[in-house]
């Protein structure tokens, strides 16, 4: 199959899902969680036969105070994630006790505005020092900086579309980006580029020199036909894995399981559809000028 002619069509594709995902970014922005800014979690243990995640739920919507998330951690036991100081988990800790008889307050921890602007700034510094290295080790390894250039542009793709994914859910479902979310992006990151360098690597096999190549698409299709089977199953046996997780891992990792997913899926989507046809326009534009 002659996937570099075709090109134009996945990054038609592309191009629409980078503006819907800016677009969402810049409307609706993402919602951070207590991780970056700022809340209290309040631990409780319930002595109820019948209490669970969704009874809880119920209880505190009627209570004046700001929730984000409520995780089951154990038997009768809760975490509750607060969008506010002390006088908020105390305004739940007496909701609850006059629901229930027997309801023990088991910690109570207020994470900072401060605290969550530097770990937002860790996070950022991360994925960019992680760019960087990414970008002169490719450079480096295929002694052309265009191979660089094309796959750093791959995985910005790759995590600008996962930020606009969770852009849209915070939107229409609430879900909250927190430091596992910051996990996930450096992740894809490491997929995405995976699969990219065994592609670059094998048409350096193959040619040696690629700007040396007179027909360059003729050698990009091939390097697409003899990789393209073997990175999609590589990526089908994690993604197997990240739906189990994601359908029973319960709701503690079921965002950071979906944030894997999309991920994994947009790094071997874009690790051949549009690193490679990346690489291919670039090298005919040098060759123009």
């Amino acid at each position: 199959m002659n996937f570099i002619k075709h090109r134009y069509i996945s990054f038609i594709i592309s191009g629409l899902l980078v503006a819907v995902s800016v677009f969402s970014l810049i409307r609706f922005g993402l919602i951070p969680s207590l991780d970056f800014a700022g809340g209290s979690l309040l631990e409780i243990k319930i002595d109820d036969s019948d209490i669970s995640t969704q009874r809880l739920w119920e209880v505190v919507e009627k209570i004046d105070v700001s929730i984000s998330q409520i995780q089951e951690t154990g038997s009768g036991t809760f975490l509750i994630r607060i969008e506010g100081g002390k006088e908020k988990g105390d305004l739940i800790l007496s909701g609850l006790q006059e629901k229930y008889q027997k309801v023990e307050k088991l910690r109570f921890e207020t994470v900072g505005p401060t605290f969550g602007q530097e770990l937002l700034k860790k996070a950022l510094t991360a994925l960019a020092v992680a760019i960087l290295f990414i970008l002169f080790f490719v450079a480096w390894r295929f002694h052309d900086k265009k191979f660089g250039i094309c796959a750093i542009l791959a995985m910005l793709h790759d995590n600008l579309i996962l930020a606009g994914s969770f852009s849209l859910l915070g939107h229409f479902s609430g879900v909250q980006v927190d430091s596992l979310f910051i996990t996930a992006a450096l992740t894809t990151l490491s997929a995405s580029v995976h699969d990219t360098v065994v592609t670059f690597d094998y048409i350096r096999k193959q040619t040696g020199d690629f700007s040396s190549q007179k027909n360059i698409e003729a050698v990009a299709n091939k390097a697409i036909s003899d990789t393209i089977v073997r990175n999609i199953n590589n990526s089908m046996t994690i993604i197997f894995m990240l739906v189990a997780v994601l359908l029973l891992g319960g709701e503690t990792i079921r965002w950071f399981a979906a944030a894997l997913l999309i991920g994994t899926i947009l790094g071997t989507y874009s690790s051949t559809f549009l690193a490679v046809p990346f690489l291919v326009v670039a090298e005919k534009m040098g060759r123009k000028k």
